[in-house]
């Protein structure tokens, strides 16, 4: 029952994360770093730490209480992730909610999961999984298997973005995406989906605050929550440095106030987008509550973004006049990820 709690809170999680960008395509006249940057103060500085006043009244103490380095690590792998976050709206930017989200989130699932594995390698903790544990048990190699798989199915989702910028012309190209720029897009979302993984390390080093909320009476459910806030804290300086740059670089920091834009309307779906940003990790700390934060889980909730980002990518009709052959190629590329999770939850669950 508790693996099914879980699954349900990822996959609710992930429908979120998968979600959140539509709201963005809703703002019309400003320049993307002003709605980045406006979306990112709910997602990042409004929300996360409202979330955790309304589940762990006194996660402020928590935090206060914890060490410099449990604090200092935290924030830096939510600065690292930052960067992650901030070239992965370039890359859906670049290449669209489909094929963005495949490639990004594939790299971002397989180094999540791989990643904490060899830091256990070089320093030892009592029950964590080194890489040396899982290269001897079926178990740990069933899960390597997973994330190879996965980078195959990422291959074969490019192949057929590819495939997609041969076969249509510009002007279709831009019809859905309108900035669409595969080499560009491809370059971000690698990067991307690498950084994007130090989410999941964020939430290693900030452990000793989630079980400083559970030691304290807290519901475990919502234990993760202190921990967000430390490492949006360090996605927020990352953005914000950037964002802050584009607008005086473009001059567009004259958006908010610029009449002839629906001025409102854009705040309002930026809010939105932002809100919905946040719901991935709220949802994420209810799902790690009840699986883990393993492989499993990190790779269950990357999937079921990808799944939903490409319903999206379906519904804004991106690979709308390609050849039979490109849509069965992405549609494979797509199966083989999600078999993937498969190969990693049977791996995990052993």
């Amino acid at each position: 029952m508790q693996a099914l709690l879980g699954v349900f809170f990822h996959s609710f999680g992930g429908f979120a994360s998968g979600s959140f960008y539509m709201p963005f395509n809703k703002v019309k006249g400003w320049a993307w770093e002003s709605y980045w940057m406006l979306g990112g103060l709910f997602s990042w500085l409004i929300v996360p730490p409202l979330a955790a006043y309304l589940t762990v009244p006194g996660f402020a103490e928590i935090i206060a209480a914890s060490s410099r380095q449990i604090l200092f690590f935290t924030f830096l792998m939510g600065l690292l992730w930052g960067i992650g976050g901030l070239s992965y709206g370039l890359g859906v930017r670049y290449l669209g909610m489909s094929l963005g989200n495949s490639v990004v989130l594939g790299f971002c699932a397989a180094f999540g999961a791989i990643v904490p594995s060899i830091y256990y390698n070089i320093n030892p903790t009592e029950g964590k999984i080194s890489f040396t544990d899982m290269m001897s048990t079926t178990g740990g190699q069933l899960v390597l298997l997973g994330v190879i798989v996965c980078l195959v199915g990422i291959a074969i989702s490019g192949k057929a973005g590819f495939m997609k910028e041969k076969e249509l012309s510009v002007e279709d190209q831009k019809a859905s995406v309108p900035e669409f720029s595969l080499v560009k897009g491809l370059t971000i979302a690698v990067l991307s989906g690498i950084l994007s993984s130090f989410f999941n390390f964020g939430i290693e080093a900030g452990k000793p605050m989630a079980d400083a909320a559970v030691a304290a009476g807290f519901n475990p459910l919502f234990q993760n929550n202190v921990t967000f806030v430390v490492i949006l804290w360090g996605g927020f300086t990352t953005n914000f440095i950037w964002t802050t740059i584009l607008s005086l670089k473009n001059k567009s920091y004259g958006d908010f106030v610029n009449k002839s834009t629906p001025i409102s309307r854009n705040i309002m779906f930026a809010a939105l987008a932002g809100t919905t940003w946040f719901l991935q990790f709220f949802f994420y700390g209810m799902g790690e509550s009840k699986l883990g934060n393993g492989a499993s889980s990190w790779i269950l909730h990357m999937s079921t973004i990808i799944l939903t980002a490409n319903m999206w990518g379906i519904y804004r009709k991106e690979w709308k006049g390609v050849a039979a052959k490109t849509k069965v190629t992405i549609i494979v590329g797509i199966s083989v990820i999600i078999m993937s999770v498969f190969l990693v939850g049977l791996g995990n669950s052993m």
